[in-house]
């Protein structure tokens, strides 16, 4: 930085900040968001009538400076005595309250940044001030004058963070009686006297909080999350002379920010919110501020034939300065060794702890394999039908090249549920029954490995079939391995939902808009959700919509858009959301029943509610009843399960009833299948197997020619056809059945 630009100066300095923001945010970000920034307005305009001027918003806070310290409190004491009477007028429990800290020190201003022990003091002061209070420092008590009806109350010396000497602390009240001290003459020079700005303000604020920017701490602790250290690792720079080495340093980088992520108490920024970065000139400060981190590590890959050079320097944003750099040099052979050398030096340079160990066994010793599975995902993560299908056969080279590489047996996995999810098996041309059976392959292929892409498909996958426990399970074991990996809190944030625990899914959708908080659509869908359970219809409707204008391509927000816009009365737009969900299905039908089966609820209380918007929105029902109740009532146990299947046979036929099929089980659990397949990918012909009652599910494994698969199902009571009739919900969805012996 140019000498030039920095000065210091002395000078009187307010900070102020929200108490319970965070909290607030959970509640309801969109409105919380008004009401702060509603506070912040009025207090801008009480700071600036009292000859004072904001300096900066930092998150949830805000930075002013005085010439005078009677101007400070005086602005202060005007500002908290009117926000009661504001509060008051709010009908629920939002009600943003400030406290304030004031100090006199020296400031240095550099590039517009305002830094400096007497901010940091001021900042420290304001922790121990109550809510709706004031505190100060022993510098500002002895220059205010004997005029100002104040008390004050000494808090003793107090020992700051961050300073060796303890600093006697004031709390500042009006006397009781007394009126507020009118603002002064102006004192500060026009060219020093700064406008609100009411937009600049917005923008600011609105940006910080979306990217969890959370508490400024001081000159050593800016943008750091409580209990946390951040970083956003940028998309390494290919340097190698063939452009089309570009997936290799993608791949380098997605590997490192994986690697690192599964630091303790390590905040890592997402691949989505750091990849939009790629090529911009923006400088590490100005990263850090868009994506509320504190360090920022940039790197460049140079690949010659088999060697390679790596580049890599860690920025701390607040100075602007390299923390650590280094560069690696060696043959393609050691890119792991480098990978783990890099993420060993950040914990090393950041006095972190590094957790579980890098499991290298995931990884492979053949160069070529690694490759390709570097092409295959650098396609994968397009995320198009077509690059999808692009994906496939490099993951399948690299299996060929090394039948032990077990992250490319999860990343195969991935593909063919994207085939499921986003309704990408044409594309791929696969049958999309046999896009399930193949990713429960690859799966079952990567099952020993301790890979957190694996146990996240898993979860994915059994909410397909309604197992909500099986999929908290497989995302809680995601998280185990990588703490930060944002598509395991997305599928976690989804069974929390699903099972009724609301609050807990929403905490972890605004965790997820804080690692990734350029793609926020997903987590505020999901917030929707969750409200939508809870039968707050208007909040749902505000984050659905909020979700659906960040991602327009994703259909399903529609679903969710219509069943709310139905429960609020708003029929037109309710039928609008349920046609634009219905387009792509090019005329097939589409009725209650089918719609309501992709969401997993437990209570029949929240499934009649989602009836409800739906038939409003102009869904039409299909015979012998709206929706199937698929709940928690109607679920078998595994001692029913047994009861009924084991030493029986069964007839049953596939969800619309069109084909039939039959099961022969015996007591030891021999099972013999004839008819329609119930479950995706298996040929519809007299299959073998085995099976067994796990927890509350039946677990079958079939002895396939292309592989055994063992897949598991939960069984219910169909109670709209009365005693002796059941559903087995499997991927293709319930099959209805009965038994006949």
């Amino acid at each position: 930085m140019a000498m030039d630009s920095r000065s210091s100066k002395l000078a009187v300095i307010l900070h102020a900040d929200v108490v319970g923001s965070t909290l607030m945010v959970q509640k309801d970000e969109h409105l919380a968001h008004e009401r702060i920034q509603d506070t912040f307005r009025r207090f801008g305009e009480t700071i600036n009538n009292y000859s004072g001027h904001v300096l900066e918003l930092r998150g949830d806070a805000l930075l002013a400076e005085f010439e005078r310290p009677s101007d400070a409190v005086a602005a202060t004491l005007a500002f908290q005595n009117s926000q009661p009477d504001y509060l008051s007028t709010l009908d629920d429990d939002l009600k943003p309250k400030l406290r304030v800290g004031i100090s006199m020190g020296e400031v240095v201003v550099a590039d517009s940044t305002v830094t400096g022990a007497g901010v940091v003091i001021a900042q420290r002061v304001e922790q121990l001030a109550e809510v709706g209070g004031i505190c100060i420092t022993s510098t500002v008590r002895e220059l205010l004058p004997k005029r100002l009806a104040l008390d004050f109350v000494s808090l003793g010396e107090q020992q700051l963070k961050g300073f060796d000497d303890p600093v006697r602390v004031f709390k500042v009240t009006l006397k009781s009686g007394e009126p507020l001290p009118l603002p002064q003459a102006k004192s500060l020079p026009e060219a020093h006297q700064r406008k609100w700005k009411p937009a600049a303000f917005v923008a600011i604020f609105i940006l910080s909080i979306i990217a969890g920017i959370g508490y400024w701490d001081g000159i050593n602790d800016v943008a750091d999350p409580p209990g946390n250290t951040s970083i956003a690792i940028l998309p390494f720079e290919n340097l190698s002379s063939d452009a089309e080495q570009e997936y290799f340093a993608d791949g380098m980088t997605d590997d490192l920010i994986t690697d690192v992520s599964k630091i303790p108490d390590l905040l890592v920024i997402a691949r989505n919110s750091v990849f939009p970065l790629k090529g911009t000139d923006l400088s590490a400060k100005q990263v850090a501020e868009k994506l509320g981190v504190r360090y920022v590590m940039e790197g460049s890959v140079r690949r010659a034939g088999k060697q390679l050079r790596i580049n890599v320097h860690l920025v701390d944003s607040t100075t602007e300065g390299n923390v650590w750099a280094e560069r690696y040099n060696g043959a393609l052979d050691d890119v792991f060794a480098m990978q783990d050398k890099i993420t060993r030096s950040i914990v090393s340079e950041l006095s972190l702890t590094l957790g579980s160990q890098i499991d290298t066994s995931v990884e492979t010793t053949v160069t070529e394999a690694y490759d390709e599975y570097l092409q295959g995902q650098s396609f994968y993560l397009r995320n198009t039908p077509k690059d999808n299908a692009k994906a496939e056969p490099h993951f399948k080279r690299a299996l060929e090249l090394d039948p032990g590489f077990m992250r490319a047996y999860a990343a195969l996995a991935k593909v063919y549920y994207k085939g499921i999810e986003l309704d990408f098996s044409q594309a791929l041309g696969i049958y999309w029954r046999k896009t399930i059976l193949m990713a429960y392959k690859n799966l079952a292929k990567s099952k020993d490995a301790n890979i957190a892409d694996a146990h996240v498909v898993r979860s994915q996958m059994a909410l397909l079939k309604h197992q909500v426990e099986v999929a908290l399970n497989e995302a809680d074991l995601a998280l185990s391995l990588n703490a930060n990996d944002v598509e395991a809190m997305k599928a976690k944030a989804k069974a929390l939902i699903f099972s009724g625990d609301f609050e807990g899914g929403r905490e972890l959708a605004n965790r997820i808009m804080q690692l990734d908080p350029v793609v926020i659509a997903e987590p505020l869908y999901l917030i929707g959700l969750s409200y939508f359970a809870e039968g707050n219809y208007k909040k749902s409707r505000d984050y659905v919509e909020r979700a659906s204008a960040n991602d327009s391509a994703t259909n399903h927000y529609n679903l969710l858009l219509a069943t709310t816009y139905g429960k609020i009365g708003m029929e037109k737009k309710a039928n609008e959301a349920w046609l634009r969900f219905r387009k792509p299905h090019r005329g097939r039908p589409v009725w209650i029943g089918m719609v309501m089966l992709y969401f997993p609820f437990k209570e029949n209380k929240v499934l009649k509610n989602l009836a409800d918007g739906f038939e409003a929105a102009g869904a039409v029902e299909r015979p012998p009843s709206r929706y199937l109740k698929l709940d928690r009532e109607t679920r078998l146990t595994g001692s029913e399960i047994k009861s009924l299947l084991f030493g029986h046979k069964i007839k049953g036929t596939d969800a619309e009833g069109r084909f039939r099929w039959e099961q022969e089980r015996s007591i030891s659990g021999r099972v013999s299948h004839f008819g329609i397949s119930t479950h995706s990918g298996f040929s519809d012909v007299e299959e073998v197997g085995e099976s067994w009652v796990e927890g509350d599910r039946l677990c079958e494994r079939w002895f396939h020619p292309g592989g055994d698969a063992t897949i598991c199902s939960l069984v219910f009571n169909n109670v709209a056809k009365g005693q002796g009739n059941y559903y087995l919900m499997t991927d293709q969805g319930p099959q209805p059945f009965q038994v006949s012996n």
